[in-house]
């Protein structure tokens, strides 16, 4: 990411710098291995799949060696497994980490010495390498866009990055010959390509994507290409401005923060290459300073940032992937306040290094022993830009109470002390349905943790994505539908700070004090709901109160929750929680009318997937209700003795005294005997909705008739019984949803269907156009490649019917199902699909198929769902989905859409959008 007259400058400037002189020397010890002997190259495409690459025995990930690429070591249980799905899924740590070490060597031999010589032909080795091999790798089978190595353009994205920078490298410093320069060339194109076909528009691996072409533009010197990914309307400085709000943060949360802050710092040193320096424009030079300051803002205690949305559970920001950002960010631009976080970082407790996509500099990691954060352990791209020397910082780094706005998240800090409540925006596809989730970190402990997200493939992905694993209210045991929530108040004096979130009918109050919080969760609604408000609290420990436990449930039931119970007080009252961890202390007074439950569910991630944690749950019914907690951490006695509502009041006996918090919609009040009152307001406007980086106008919905039947079609896989005046067509290109090829063509996959209808049900007849049929057998091997249903993988069709809501809205009683011909007779089988609220209609769904000479035809019926009278005249809404598979893939090739809007298939598992169903009107 240097020319080669920077290159020649920063030799000069590592030899005068003790940091960058061990780095270096951390570096070439780094490279002695690759040296050696040539590292492999796998032969395979990675694969992502549910028993690739973790413990059978307890789910942990396995540990990457790039030595080893058939025995593969569990962190957690120390046993070895060996296996194709083990080694592919070591194939895309390698393959990243190869990458890795092209750049890595190419840096020793751009500003090392004469010794450094042999470091720039193991670079060449390793690009050869990949120039003859490249177009073995098959682009099919993907997950998440076109890929050759990987399931994912943004891994292929990440892997270029460090290929081109190899190349750039060593071709700056003379050391990139005729032949290697051509591989590379025609390897970069077509990488480019794939990368470029696949725009992701405003998502954090568009950034990665965005960073690779920006590469590839400096790297042939397009400027063309260069502007699109730098200035376009899903390029650079629209994530920059856009992806990073106005408070800095990303807006899925810190995981994908760092990473798309990763992704942007390394497509701004291209950039900058290009004639485009992001430091030099004032606007986004701000807005980067803000994007490196925000996981600071938020970090708890401990410097692990807090879990929020799909992130990893404990992860230290002191790892060397996330300092070398702060590093970079001040090498280009003068910050106070992140040099004094840096060198809070550099002087925390040792961490255990992780292994992270965007970095494996550290691989293999042997054992899990603690290191110390250091300059002189970065990576190559901290050797060509950090300073020389990390400037003096003015104060010490001390966090403060703070609001982003832009997220909804507020924390209220008094010392070690840190309470947080969420009230911000869903997340995007990363996000969690834990609006006003409340978090708390206190004398070294976790006490009331975010869990975050662990294995995307992993069953309990569903358990983390809920609002049941979180200390987040739920209506009527449902997880919380989309939507955001709202600060509409955040106020903060030296003594109590205080935030108040709305969700809907939901309102959750915060107070914290130097000793003890305040947590008010009150629901007003116009029809009763069941309200439930989960407490996942950590370490041991028991109800305090006198009474006894009896068997209870939950309902709905929860595939992941056991051991229910209820308590049953002796007296009427607050109950109290204690729990200890570490010597430290945790004591919860709970005041409420209704019950309190015990259950059982999995621990938090990265403990095993065995590992089960036990919580409570306080449950309520009714149109109002109110529950309150007084949560003290302490190490010694506590201080609050009782606590009681007075009236509007709550009211708290402490060994100082009686304690009163009065709250209203605007301010909240604490009176403390002895003391003036402290009042706490600041009332906030609700920032602007987020605004898509692209504006789409709403596709019109499409609309056919579905004709009334005196008797049921006889559904034998004709089309006995049906009106075909007016066919519902499946015929257009925009009506194709594909993966890595474009539309065939309406010869290889088209479809025609009819509706009828009866009160009983609706009835569909579909006629697919498919030269080459792929059935997927009723009792074939699972496919365990992800959390998705295996039948989306063959020849079929996916069917969704729902009550028309207000406005021809989508409606919450939609049904889907998931239909297959089954290869050995006419028959169908049917599910549920994933999406789908309701189970109990699909022992009604009935049909069968039939081979025709163009392809197959599948009649069915379904029954009407909740909420859907059938009368003619009346309208439902309604979606078909034909899935297209091919042979020799495991995962599925495309799908016909009858709503259409084409896109890509990727992601869309059995589910659909109900805002694009289209209508079915009923003819009489």
């Amino acid at each position: 990411m240097v020319t080669a007259e920077a290159l020649a400058a920063r030799a000069e400037v590592v030899r005068g710098s003790a940091d960058l002189r061990a780095l270096l020397t951390h570096l070439r010890e780094g490279a002695r291995p690759v040296l050696d002997r040539m590292p492999i190259v796998p032969d395979h495409k990675a694969l992502l799949s549910t028993d690739g690459g973790l413990c059978p025995d307890d789910g942990t990930a396995l540990t990457f060696d790039p030595w080893n690429p058939t025995e593969h070591r569990c962190p957690r249980c120390s046993k070895t497994w060996s296996g194709e799905r083990h080694n592919w899924s070591w194939a895309r740590y390698q393959h990243l980490w190869l990458a890795e070490r092209a750049a890595h060597l190419a840096a020793l031999a751009s500003v090392g010495d004469a010794t450094d010589r042999a470091a720039a032909a193991r670079a060449r080795d390793i690009l050869n390498a990949y120039a003859e091999r490249y177009w073995r790798f098959p682009n099919r089978d993907n997950v998440l866009g076109p890929s050759r190595l990987f399931f994912s353009t943004y891994l292929e994205s990440l892997w270029t990055c460090n290929y081109v920078a190899a190349a750039a490298l060593l071709r700056d410093c003379d050391q990139l010959d005729d032949a290697t320069t051509r591989g590379v060339n025609q390897l970069v194109e077509e990488a480019a390509t794939l990368i470029g076909d696949y725009d992701e528009g405003f998502s954090n691996r568009q950034t990665w994507n965005n960073a690779a072409l920006a590469a590839v533009a400096v790297w042939f010197e397009d400027e063309e290409l260069a502007q699109r990914v730098i200035e376009g309307d899903s390029g650079l400085i629209a994530h920059l401005v856009r992806g990073f709000g106005r408070d800095g943060m990303w807006y899925e949360g810190e995981n994908y923060h760092l990473f798309a802050l990763r992704g942007l710092l390394t497509g701004a040193g291209w950039a900058r290459l290009a004639g485009v320096d992001f430091w030099e424009d004032q606007r986004l030079a701000d807005r980067l300073h803000k994007a490196l300051r925000a996981p600071a803002l938020t970090a708890l205690p401990d410097y692990t940032f807090p879990a929020r949305k799909d992130s990893r559970f404990g992860m230290s920001l002191a790892q060397p992937a996330y300092l070398e950002l702060w590093e970079i960010g001040l090498a280009r631009l003068a910050m106070p306040d992140v040099t004094a976080w840096l060198h809070a970082l550099y002087d925390s407790p040792p961490i255990i290094p992780s292994t992270h996509e965007s970095y494996l500099h550290d691989a293999p990691i042997a054992s899990p022993t603690p290191r110390a954060a250091s300059r002189a352990s970065l990576s190559w791209w901290s050797l060509l830009e950090m300073l020389p020397d990390l400037p003096a910082a003015e104060e010490p780094w001390k966090p403060q109470s703070v609001l982003l706005e832009s997220q909804g998240f507020a924390v209220l800090r008094s010392g070690d002390r840190y309470v947080s409540l969420d009230s911000g925006p869903h997340g995007g596809g990363h996000g969690h349905p834990d609006r006003l989730q409340l978090t708390l970190h206190a004398d070294g402990v976790y006490w009331l943790p975010d869990p975050g997200t662990g294995q995307y493939v992993t069953r309990d992905l569903f358990w983390y994505r809920s609002t049941l694993a979180h200390n987040a209210p739920l209506l009527d045991g449902q997880s919380q539908p989309t939507g955001r929530a709202s600060v509409e108040c955040f106020d903060d004096s030296m003594a109590w700070g205080w935030v108040r979130g709305r969700f809907d009918n939901l309102t959750r109050m915060v107070a914290a004090g130097p000793t003890y919080g305040v947590d008010v969760l009150v629901f007003g609604g116009t029809d009763e709901h069941v309200v439930e408000l989960p407490w996942h609290i950590t370490g041991r420990g028991a109800v305090e109160t006198k009474g006894r436990w009896v068997d209870d449930e939950l309902l709905p039931p929860n595939e992941f929750v056991t051991r229910v119970q209820r308590f049953v007080p002796d007296e009427p009252g607050a109950v109290v929680l204690a729990h200890v961890e570490r010597h430290a202390q945790l004591t919860a007074h709970l005041v409420f009318d209704g019950q309190l439950l015990q259950m059982e569910g999995p621990g938090l991630p990265g403990g095993g997937e065995r590992e089960r944690a036990v919580f409570y749950v306080v449950r309520a019914r009714g149109r109002n209700a109110r529950m309150i907690a007084i949560l003290e951490p302490h190490r010694d006695q506590p201080v609050v003795g009782a606590v009681r509502m007075r009236g509007d009041a709550v009211e708290i006996e402490t060994t100082a005294g009686i304690h009163r918090h009065r709250f209203s919609g605007a301010e909240w009040i604490v009176e403390c005997e002895g003391q003036p009152a402290i009042v706490l307001r600041g009332q906030r406007e609700e920032p602007p909705p987020f605004v898509p980086l692209l504006e789409i106008d709403q596709p019109t919905r499409v609309a056919a008739p579905a004709f009334r039947v005196a008797a049921a079609p006889p559904l034998d896989g004709t089309l006995e019984g049906f009106d075909r005046s007016e066919p519902l067509e499946l015929g257009l290109e925009d009506q194709y949803r594909r993966s890595e090829d474009a539309y065939p063509g309406p010869e290889d996959l088209s479809a025609v269907a009819y509706a009828a209808w009866d009160e009983s049900g609706l009835y569909v007849a579909v006629e697919v156009t498919k030269p080459d049929l792929v059935l997927r057998p009723a009792g074939a091997a699972p496919l365990k490649l992800d959390n998705e249903p295996d039948d989306i993988h063959s020849d079929g069709l996916q069917l969704y019917v729902a009550a028309a809501g207000g406005g021809g809205g989508p409606s919450s009683a939609a049904a889907g199902y998931l239909i297959v011909p089954n290869p050995d007779g006419h028959t169908v089988r049917a599910s549920m699909t994933s999406d789908s609220r309701e189970g109990e209609n699909l022992a009604a769904v009935r049909g069968s198929w039939r081979r025709t000479d163009r392809g197959y035809c599948v009649t069915v019926a379904v029954p009407w769902p909740a909420g859907a009278y059938a009368h003619a005249g009346g309208r439902v809404n309604f979606d078909l989905i034909v899935n297209e598979m091919l042979p020799g893939r495991l995962r599925r090739v495309g799908q016909r859409v009858w709503s259409g809007g084409g896109g890509w298939v990727w992601l869309r598992g059995d589910r659909q959008d109900p805002a694009r169903f289209g209508v079915l009107e009923l003819v009489g």
